[in-house]
């Protein structure tokens, strides 16, 4: 039926996704049942296994076994974070009888989900997912952590199957500055760990991020503090109060009493009022800043993108410093061992060091999860033994253990060799005179051991100039992660892995003085120099002196362009001897204006006849008269005297009436 409805044959196998332990001596298992959730119970005698109980795995298994899913036993329930349908549409945060809104983007928006966790009286969930509050600037991811109340037992009436305490925040994972550079979208998280940083006690979760798969190929290691976590959710709720409106927060005036996602001893008494704010209200505004103040860790490389994270927390140095030693998965096979070499100082401060880059695998699988082990506590040893742990690799296809390490190898010779590592794990011992592991005896005792993991230097060391160059290379390959290990773990068991002297140049540069066979002394080379800058000088000024000479032209020649336009520049030049004030009228004493003025009025059977109007309509071509040539006659000498006789002008200088008033 999986292979009718579609789906391929290998995903219609049955692919265990949820393993959990409820009691002594039972075991719970879900798997995916080709697209049929199924879950078993198994009662544990000895090697013997037997089914107890069997129910549907729908809400607790995801139906395809590629999708991202999580699920945490606690209390005697499975808390899971998955979808709830075939075609994986619709996700839920799911407890039995419990489960986030069905189809609502407010509550979940396409999520995937990468993990969870429980600490006092809540679980949290990780996942990224489509974010709502960006949607009117387009579409983006954004990385999540939500929380819901361990004794929820659903609302009153038509909500006695719904989260009651549900909220999420965002997880703020960037490069900071004016302008931050995030890297939206969580991969996977750590357990929680808790340790000294700084001075104070901090409980920590541990994520991996990337950017987009369409953007700049860009990956992050970032920690945030439970107790950041924990005020993000006492803080503000964010609103849209319209359809095309920003998403703002809410004043904490309008939030009801009792708060909206608290713990209360029975929430099917809450009102309606906080119910009802809840439902449209399960994002809070404020964002979980990194607990360090940027990420303690970033690549940005086109060969691979992080994947997945282990943490082995405060690793005691000697001195009794405790630094997280922290192992980072990739997509193309590789992993990453790092530190963040100010965490036992300040919890405000990263100084990144990439203690290796192991390459394990034979091929480039994508590596899916790291989980490091020990069968006892490396402190308690018993009967002179310890045991150093394992770091457990898992791919599509291997399961594979490597050491944690790789202290005692036999190509590490020297104390600069062994303190420039910067790894936790790793010091120099001053009495056996070589490299030893966390374990050994009188560890603790600063004394006996060298190390310096914020610095890669220590003072009892014997150092030289060019012991201390040669560790300065060691440490830049360690962190530039330049080198290539060319698989040096494929002919060897996982457990007995060790350096390649080749490939991690631990000798560094092999500098003597016969490498330099020195010609001339400083003083030398400067007068040569000066000589030449003289010798160069003087011969530009005689070559530059002849030159000119040769190509000397008669003044008459000197001309910029041609002979045919030497009247214009002689013009040009002469521009002096032009008159000062050109005389552009015939000088007079007195200029006479001249104004027309009406000839005698005519009789009065002519006045039609000579009226202005009847002039412009019909002109006088038929007389001949001494009136009939024109209308004016202008009388220079008698300007005085026409004013008098006309009332005034208009605007253009004319007679505004050609009527005399006698």
């Amino acid at each position: 039926m999986c292979i009718v409805k579609g789906k391929d044959e290998d995903v219609c196998q049955n692919y265990i996704r949820v393993l959990a332990v409820p009691s002594q001596g039972t075991l719970m298992s879900c798997g995916t049942n080709a697209f049929r959730p199924l879950c078993r119970i198994y009662s544990i005698n000895g090697n013997n296994y037997s089914v107890e109980s069997e129910k549907p795995g729908q809400a607790m298994c995801p139906y395809d076994p590629t999708h991202n899913s999580t699920a945490v036993f606690v209390d005697s329930e499975l808390y899971s974070g998955t979808v709830a349908d075939f075609s994986g549409l619709d996700p839920i945060i799911y407890r039995e009888h419990l489960q986030t809104e069905q189809h609502d983007s407010l509550s979940l928006n396409a999520p995937n989900f990468v993990g969870s966790f429980t600490q006092g009286d809540f679980v949290y969930f990780f996942f990224r997912e489509t974010a709502v509050e960006f949607i009117n600037c387009g579409k983006a991811i954004f990385s999540r952590v939500a929380r819901v109340c361990k004794w929820d037992k659903g609302g009153p009436s038509r909500l006695k199957n719904r989260w009651t305490s549900y909220l999420k925040s965002r997880l703020n994972c960037s490069m900071p500055g004016d302008f931050p550079f995030y890297f939206d979208e969580i991969q996977s998280t750590s357990n929680m760990v808790e340790g000294r940083y700084g001075h104070a006690n901090s409980k920590l979760i541990y994520g991996v991020f990337s950017t987009s798969p369409n953007a700049i190929a860009g990956s992050a290691v970032c920690a945030f503090s439970l107790q950041d976590i924990s005020d993000t959710f006492e803080g503000n709720f964010k609103e849209q109060s319209g359809l095309n409106s920003n998403w703002l927060p809410v004043n904490p005036l309008n939030v009801p009493d009792p708060r909206p996602g608290s713990c209360h001893n029975d929430s099917r008494t809450l009102p309606d009022l906080t119910l009802n704010f809840k439902k449209t209200h399960s994002l809070m505004d404020e964002t979980v800043p990194a607990f360090f103040g940027s990420p303690i860790l970033t690549r940005v490389s086109t060969m691979y993108r992080f994947t997945t994270i282990a943490v082995d927390p405060q690793i005691k140095t000697p001195g009794g410093k405790t630094y997280d030693v922290v192992f980072v998965g990739t997509d193309h096979g590789k992993i990453l061992k790092t530190v963040n070499a100010e965490s036992a100082d300040s919890n405000k401060k990263v100084t990144s060091v990439v203690i290796e880059e192991i390459d394990a695998l034979q091929t480039n699988e994508p590596i899916r999860t790291l989980e490091i082990v020990r069968t006892m506590q490396y402190d308690t040893a018993k009967d002179g033994s310890y045991d150093d742990g394992k770091l457990i690799i898992v791919t599509d296809t291997t399961v594979l253990a490597i050491k944690l390490h790789r202290c005692s190898s036999e190509k590490i010779t020297s104390c600069s060799e062994c303190v420039a590592l910067q790894d936790p794990y790793c010091a120099w011992d001053k009495i056996g005179g070589k490299c030893r592991s966390h374990g050994a005896p009188r560890w603790s005792e600063e004394n006996m051991f060298y190390q310096s993991v914020a610095t890669g230097d220590h003072a009892a060391c014997p150092s030289g100039k060019m012991a201390k160059d040669a560790n300065v290379v060691e440490r830049q390959g360690y962190r530039d992660l330049e080198y290539d290990p060319q698989r040096p773990f494929r002919d060897q068991p996982a457990d007995k892995i060790q350096f390649n002297s080749e490939n991690y140049n631990d000798k560094g540069p092999q500098i003597t003085p016969d490498l330099i066979n020195a010609q001339y002394t400083v003083e030398t080379l400067v007068m040569a120099v000066l000589a030449g800058a003289i010798f160069a000088l003087l011969v530009g000024f005689i070559t530059g002196y002849f030159c000119g000479r040769r190509c000397h032209k008669d003044e008459d020649d000197n001309l910029p362009y041609p002979d045919t336009e030497y009247e214009y520049f002689e013009q040009r030049q002469n521009v002096n001897r032009i008159q000062a004030e050109p005389k552009l009228l015939p000088q007079v004493e007195e200029v006479t204006y001249a104004e027309p003025v009406l000839l005698p009025q005519p009789s009065s059977q002519n006045k039609m006849q000579h009226s202005p109007k009847n002039t412009l309509r019909k002109p006088m071509g038929h007389h001949h008269g001494v009136n009939s040539e024109t209308l004016f006659q202008f009388q220079p000498d008698s300007y005085n005297n026409a004013r008098d006789n006309y009332r005034g002008r208009d605007n253009f200088g004319t007679l505004r009436s050609h009527q005399v008033y006698l």
